[in-house]
């Protein structure tokens, strides 16, 4: 069984990396602060290229104003998505600590909502589609999934379920200590392969083949391929503690997935009807 334990010389050990990246006088800059600034570094230059892509509507200096806008967006939505999604009980007897956002606990959900609204502040400032902005920024996106997720395997947080060795070699235990002395899946790779890496190829070539020309199709792409992704590396992932499943099986982040993928559904059959 998954749950037995296994001996340890037979099973790969987390490197246990120092989460601390450097140091900075008194300042410590870590792995996850490194995996944000970037995401959000690479992404505005990936940003910056599709704008010379047809149909021109946006210009590069558009995403160097929209950058500060992006990093509100990511961490204000990704805090308070975490601390309404997730944990609402505790910060509402604890409301400080939700200042506290150096000791984890970001939603990716919570970051998007966050992304479309400082989307939705600045296309209407700027009198530009909706979606023209929107195209850009989530073909864009899976860069900073795939950093992120890096920088929780780095931390040895967000742990896969448990996993039998011999059938799972690269099964491995990891020194959280809610983790335990069990070989367990490495899920933040799994993610980081699925939502970082396979769903921005999947974007790039859409790009590459036309794709910012049908406004919208990009977005509604993005949203069901990542509801697709995650929901997929779910069935690897531990479930929070704190939360466990949701029902029968399902965890929050399946449940969190299932609408955007239904109004990713709903935007990409608008796109694909419009003349492009």
């Amino acid at each position: 069984m998954a749950e037995t334990l296994t001996p340890t010389f037979l099973v790969l050990q987390h490197p246990n990396f120092d989460p601390v990246a450097f140091s900075i006088w008194i300042f410590d800059v870590r792995w996850y602060a490194m995996a944000y600034i970037a995401g959000l570094i690479l992404a505005w230059v990936y940003c910056r290229w599709m704008t010379k892509l047809p149909p021109n509507r946006l210009k590069p200096v558009d995403f160097d104003d929209f950058l500060l806008w992006a990093t509100l967006g990511v961490v204000l939505g990704g805090r308070l998505g975490y601390v309404l999604f997730y944990k609402p009980g505790h910060y509402l007897q604890n409301p400080l600590e939700i200042l506290i956002i150096w000791q984890g606990g970001m939603s990716f959900h919570g970051g998007m909502l966050g992304v479309l609204a400082a989307i939705l502040l600045f296309t209407r400032s700027r009198g530009v589609s909706y979606f023209t902005l929107s195209d850009i920024v989530g073909a864009a996106t899976p860069i900073g999934l795939f950093l992120g997720r890096i920088a929780n395997f780095i931390n040895g947080e967000l742990f896969g379920r448990a996993a039998d060795p011999e059938t799972v070699p690269w099964a491995m235990i990891f020194p959280h200590p809610e983790a335990g002395p069990i070989a367990r899946h490495p899920s933040q790779i799994y993610e980081a392969l699925l939502e970082g890496l396979l769903l921005f190829i999947v974007l790039y070539l859409m790009v590459r083949r036309g794709a910012l020309q049908r406004t919208g199709l990009i977005s509604g792409v993005f949203m069901m391929g990542y509801a697709v992704t995650r929901s997929v590396a779910e069935i690897y992932r531990e479930p929070d503690a704190f939360l466990g499943f949701i029902v029968q099986g399902i965890t929050m982040g399946q449940v969190l997935s299932l609408p955007m993928f239904l109004v990713g559904l709903i935007v990409t059959v608008w796109a694909l009807r419009r003349r492009a």
